[in-house]
């Protein structure tokens, strides 16, 4: 999740400075329009909790001793 969060912050980061090349393209958004910029990042957090979630589950349900052996 780490790496997901620094993604992200690199995302909005980048996307924020980009908006000035592409703001003739947008329309009917203003090119810093916060909710943009607060629920997509949120959302996609979300989607990678869930989708990490049942491989860590499952690798914290493992024996370390009995995963070392194999």
């Amino acid at each position: 999740m780490v790496i997901v969060a620094i993604g992200l912050a690199v995302g909005v980061v980048a996307s924020f400075v980009l908006t000035r090349s592409i703001a003739a393209l947008l329309h009917g958004v203003t090119p810093h329009d916060r909710a943009t910029f607060v629920v997509v990042p949120l959302v996609l957090f979300i989607v990678a909790a869930l989708a990490s979630l049942p491989p860590a589950l499952k690798a914290a349900r493992l024996d370390p001793l009995r995963a070392l052996k194999s």
